[in-house]
């Protein structure tokens, strides 16, 4: 037989191993623990390579130390964790769901009412699989570890195994909790310290654990460190080696210190072979709350994720992910695919093939995600087959395509691209007109890129490696008027393209931006509205002309409270660039509250000009007017126009310059009588999202857990 015959027989065998139902070598009798004969039928305990079923109906109490490598896995009962002693789980393929089929495909589902893809499109009836490796009631204690180590066993499909899925069942995995998974810094932490200030309390925090202590500048040779603790008083950890640069712990930009370590752990057993994977499909039930991922992800396989929710709708509304920590993955650290009211909270992420944070096909709404921390969500390459086509996957710790989703006080630091990606395009190969879930439950057809970013609020980005924040790709398509893009209390610091505001309808407040190359960068003006920006140490162009060198502006903007202070970084550029071409004809600048700080050379940063890159001759009829209202006094307006805007000097205004105001290329003139439009008009229409997710029976009565989020106005 010629070699290459010999393959393709081998590949078909293989294959049908894989997908044709298999025998079990051992399967529960009865309840009883996992180490003890009587438990099995035949009466003996599972050995390296079994296939084990936890019949329906029994349970099993895992208390193994270590066990050998088991084959598959296949939880139809209920398989319970310990809570008196630490165990180890060695499995290539975990399957929790029903019956007693199964085959040893690690992304699909093998009962009755699945499609050919093994997806379920039937809820199982019957009593429920579960997989309970501590309850949120009653997680796993501190002084032990529950640890499920994925060994991949040669003949298994590489992209498939291994692999933990919970198929239209129950999957718990909750560590005992920390009150904190990640806080700032209380002191700087200079060069060479082996000890840092942390500005909260540790409580949950142990010897031994590892830290990261985040990036403070961006393109440093030592950015993010990892520790290990060797002692902890109060709030002062002590390192197990000295720190190799500076991070910033005082002010108003701090760096992070992250805890990394869990005592339960769902781990690949060989990091540099074939790693493994986690799901939840449809119909699931449980969550996460403080366990630990490490080195999960398939590199390049779609759908093959450290966390994964699969498609799952509304039918996992209640779940969570909380306090996780997800370590070197490599492919994503929570993938949310098609499902909806899902909350991950105090999460870290901590290095990353592709993004990190990762919202999947544009269908998802009515998530939160609140207080995440993601760090080095480095760049990779397209999945094949991925479902939206024009991402890049080039690494960012937060992506989503749908705004009607919350982010609040997450953290991103040093990520290859972005700290935060929201993109929603339309193209040949890809019709943004989605099926979206409305918030009275029916779903409806609608363009995606005309969901407003219903709240996006008091996150932060710093040490990046291009961009802290970028909303674009909806060529100009947005919401209307009424329901603008929310953003609020951003924080962006040591970052080259700090917030690229590239959507129309924009409600933009209460924003800090320090030591970046651009500050408001490639916006499409058209409806935007900024209050309270700030704007500091921001050398190259800190207020960017519409579409930075197109030089388009679509629509008028509103700027009241801007303040610019730092001036000596950077060359001469002006602080606001003029945008040179008037798209609709109806386009104005309005500014109002400008403060200028720190400006130790007059004439230095003009206020207004034409600035750097293309010096373009306008291509419209008109040209972009610039007010700075009450600049001469209440009432007294200044007019500032390019000097290349003919239609703007013809007006009969006298036109002059004006040091600090105006530059080479701008002029100014007084004017009166002009309003400080009221751009945006936004309504509270959407009910909040409600998210039930735990309850407690105590004497009798209901204790009932969760959170609610919606647009915050």
């Amino acid at each position: 037989m010629n070699r290459l015959l010999f393959l393709f027989l081998l590949s078909v065998v293989t294959v049908t191993a894989q997908n044709n139902p298999l025998k079990f070598s051992v399967r529960s009798a009865g309840d009883g623990d996992w180490s003890s004969a009587k438990t099995w039928e035949p009466k003996r305990v599972p050995k390296a390579g079994d296939r084990v079923l936890v019949s329906a109906g029994t349970v099993v109490r895992f208390d193994a130390k270590a066990t050998p490598v088991i084959r598959l896995l296949q939880v139809a009962g209920t398989l319970r964790f310990a809570r008196d002693r630490s165990t180890e789980l060695n499995v290539a393929l975990l399957k929790v769901q029903s019956g007693n089929r199964c085959t040893e495909r690690g992304f699909a589902c093998d009962f009755h009412g699945v499609n050919k893809a093994g997806e379920p499109n039937a809820m199982p009836t019957g009593a429920m699989p579960t997989l309970e490796v501590g309850t949120l009631q009653n997680p796993i204690p501190a002084k032990h570890t529950a640890r499920i180590r994925l060994h991949f066993i040669k003949g298994m499909d590489e992209d498939d195994a291994p692999a933990l899925v919970c198929c239209s069942a129950r999957m718990e995995l909750h560590g005992a909790p920390l009150a904190r998974t990640w806080l700032k810094l209380g002191a700087t932490a200079k060069v060479g310290d082996a000890k840092v200030t942390i500005d909260g309390a540790v409580k949950g925090w142990r010897v031994g654990d590892s830290v990261i202590v985040t990036a403070s500048k961006k393109h440093s040779e030592v950015g993010t460190e990892e520790r290990v603790i060797k002692a902890i008083d109060g709030r002062v950890l002590t390192l197990d080696r000295p720190l190799r640069a500076e991070h910033f712990g005082t002010g108003k930009f701090r760096s992070e210190v992250a805890n990394l370590s869990r005592n339960v752990i769902i781990e690949s057993a060989d990091p540099d072979g074939v790693r493994g994977h986690t799901m939840f499909h449809r119909y699931s039930k449980g969550g996460i709350s403080y366990a630990r991922f490490a080195h999960l992800g398939k590199r390049g396989v779609l759908g093959r994720y450290a966390i994964h929710f699969h498609l799952a709708g509304t039918t996992m509304r209640g779940s969570a992910v909380v306090g996780a920590a997800i370590v070197d993955s490599h492919n994503r650290w929570v993938t949310v695919h098609g499902t909806q009211y899902l909350m991950v909270r105090d999460c870290v992420g901590y290095q990353s093939v592709g993004h990190g944070f990762f919202l999947e096909d544009g269908t998802e709404v009515f998530n939160l995600l609140d207080r995440n921390l993601g760090v080095q969500a480095m760049r990779g390459r397209r999945l094949p087959d991925q479902v939206l086509p024009f991402d890049p996957n080039d690494g960012a710790a937060f992506w989503w395509a749908n705004g009607r989703n919350t982010l609040t006080r997450n953290v991103a630091v040093e990520n290859d691209r972005y700290g935060y990606r929201y993109d929603s395009q339309r193209r040949s190969n890809f019709n943004s007109n989605l099926p979206v879930l409305m918030p009275d439950g029916k779903t409806k057809t609608v363009d995606i890129r005309t969901l407003a970013i219903s709240r996006f609020e008091a996150n932060e980005s710093h040490s990046e490696g291009l961009y802290s924040v970028a909303f674009a790709g909806t060529d100009g398509v947005g919401p209307d008027t009424r329901h603008p893009h929310r953003v609020r209390g951003l924080k962006l610091w040591q970052t080259h393209y700090a917030l690229r505001a590239q959507l129309p309808t924009m409600l933009i407040e209460n924003v800090h931006i320090d030591h970046a190359a651009y500050g408001i960068y490639r916006p499409w003006f058209e409806n935007h509205v900024y209050r309270n920006l700030h704007i500091a140490a921001t050398g190259a162009e800190p207020f960017n002309r519409g579409l930075d060198d197109q030089s388009l502006q679509h629509g008028s903007i509103t700027v009241e409270g801007l303040t610019f202070s730092q001036l000596g970084y950077g060359g001469g550029m002006p602080l606001i660039q003029m945008s040179a071409n008037n798209v609709t004809g109806k386009a104005e600048s309005h500014f109002r509250s400008v403060t200028v700080r720190d400006r130790t050379r007059p004439g230095r940063w003009p206020l207004m000009n034409l600035g750097g890159g293309p010096r373009l001759k306008p291509s419209t009829p008109k040209g972009v007017p610039y007010f700075v209202h009450n600049h001469f006094g209440p009432g007294k307006h200044a007019k500032v126009v390019s000097t290349r805007a003919k239609d703007l000097l013809a007006d009969g205004n006298k036109y002059a310059k004006e040091t600090d105001l105006t530059g080479d290329e701008s002029v100014v003139a007084e004017v009166r009588n002009v309003n400080f439009p009221e751009l945006l008009h936004p309504i509270d229409d959407l009910p909040p999202a409600t998210i039930i997710t735990r309850i407690d029976e105590a004497n009798g009565r209901l204790k009932i857990h969760g959170t609610t989020h919606d647009n915050g106005t």
